[in-house]
């Protein structure tokens, strides 16, 4: 099972860096997209939305050249959320783009547009569905309706429930052509693995699409005793683990240390659907630092926007893409295909690796000779990365108590202090005279 795993996940452990987006019917009320849960909205007080969704500025091409002038290489569109709106044409409900005045299979139109401009391409499906008739709501913990003992539902009737959100897996898995990744969100409390009958949802998933990769969400978090943390895995585990809004201290293993595949997802906000006051963005300084660090930990960054009711992704959110994406063409290479260094955390950065080529992240300026400890006699030599310039290496006189360090300067004389050329994160690629020492490439579990 960790063999088939690496396989499939080959392309994921070398691309790194993809685009989430969260985008539906909340992004008319534009309070993020638990606004029916947060507001517990009823179902006629969330259909005035529906009514109007007619999302004229949509274009999934647009959207699509967006993410790959950002280094992207990968993307992820929220068919279906936990209000239950489905994106796409389902045969199998009502609520659904195609039956508003947007008239639309939204889904279709982003894959092809997407798949057009040479980018993988996901879907995010939640387990969850507050607008269907036969899901729990009174007494559930997030229902909107948790507080209304007129929503008591017949626990008899939950396998309905699931014969249906089944169903709208096929219909996607089916219908849609070959998707590289099935997002499912999300499980907590009792709602967790075969609550789902998630074994048999993975059956018919690797039955129709052997190759696509899941998250491990059809378990709760951290769940013990078969889940993508441990020894002996579920069936239903997973490929990658999804660590939500945080980066992990250190990269993820099991529990005998060997690495898993994991994907870091993050908010280039605060929310993930539209939120019309949150103007508190992460800066692209911020966004290329923190995929740098998922990247040193053996991990990807699946970084998210939020298209507004109109269908346009913000233009504050395009503008830090188009900064990170500015950076990514001059150092793609210190991100695609790398991984941890084998190296202890230096001082001024963080290292990724691919095979003898090391990759020195510069976030913090130098006193003099910047120091690569432990790597004396190593160093065949050095280049900034975004120009293919050849840097100085050399022990100057005030290193020369170090022996078993190497050090580099941007200018001669070596000792002096130079400012970095790139203050968002300046990269040197490092050429290692041991290609078989210490290793970082992709982590292969």
């Amino acid at each position: 099972m960790i063999r088939q795993r690496t396989e499939r996940t080959e392309w994921f452990r070398h691309d790194r860096f993809g685009m989430f987006i969260h985008w539906g019917i909340y992004a008319i009320p534009a309070r993020g997209e638990w606004v029916r849960s947060f507001e517990r909205m009823s179902d006629q007080d969330y259909q005035t939305y529906v009514d109007e969704f007619n999302p004229e500025r949509y274009d999934p091409k647009a959207w699509a050249k967006a993410a790959k002038d950002a280094g992207m290489t990968y993307t992820v569109l929220t068919a279906k959320h936990h209000d239950g709106f489905c994106l796409f044409d389902s045969k199998h409900t009502t609520y659904k783009s195609t039956n508003t005045p947007c008239g639309r299979d939204l889904v279709r139109e982003f894959l092809d547009a997407f798949r057009e401009e040479g980018l993988k391409v996901g879907l995010y499906f939640s387990l969850i569905d507050w607008h269907h008739p036969d899901f729990p709501a009174y007494g559930d913990r997030i229902h909107p309706m948790r507080d209304d003992e007129s929503f008591r539902r017949d626990p008899e009737r939950f396998d309905a429930y699931l014969d249906d959100m089944h169903a709208q897996v096929r219909e996607l898995l089916t219908g849609y052509g070959k998707l590289d990744i099935m997002w499912f969100d999300f499980s907590y409390d009792d709602m967790r693995g075969e609550k789902w009958r998630a074994t048999e949802l993975m059956t018919m998933i690797r039955e129709f699409q052997p190759q696509i990769i899941v998250d491990n969400r059809l378990e709760a978090s951290g769940e013990e005793g078969g889940s993508i943390y441990s020894r002996t895995p579920s069936f239903f585990s997973g490929d990658f683990a999804s660590p939500e809004q945080i980066i992990p201290p250190q990269g993820i293993t099991d529990e005998d240390g060997r690495p898993i595949p994991w994907e870091a997802c993050m908010t280039l906000n605060n929310n993930w659907g539209y939120a019309a006051n949150d103007h508190a963005y992460k800066s692209a300084k911020t966004v290329i630092r923190k995929l740098v660090e998922c990247v040193s930990k053996n991990g990807n960054l699946l970084l998210n926007v939020g298209p507004d009711a109109k269908g346009e992704i913000p233009r504050r959110s395009l503008s830090v893409l188009t900064e990170v994406g500015a950076w990514m063409r001059r150092n793609g290479e210190s991100i695609y295909g790398c991984g941890e260094a084998g190296l202890d955390k230096p001082e001024w950065g963080r290292y990724t690796r691919k095979g003898d080529k090391l990759y020195a992240h510069i976030f913090e300026e130098s006193v003099g000779p910047v120091n690569l400890s432990g790597l004396g006699g190593q160093v065949k030599k050095a280049r900034l990365l975004e120009d293919g310039s050849e840097l100085f290496v050399s022990r100057p006189w005030n290193a020369k108590l170090y022996p078993n360090d190497e050090f580099f300067n941007f200018a001669q004389p070596e000792h002096f202090t130079y400012p970095l050329p790139d203050e968002l994160d300046t990269v040197v690629e490092i050429t290692l005279d041991d290609p078989h020492g210490k290793s970082g490439s992709q982590g292969r579990p």
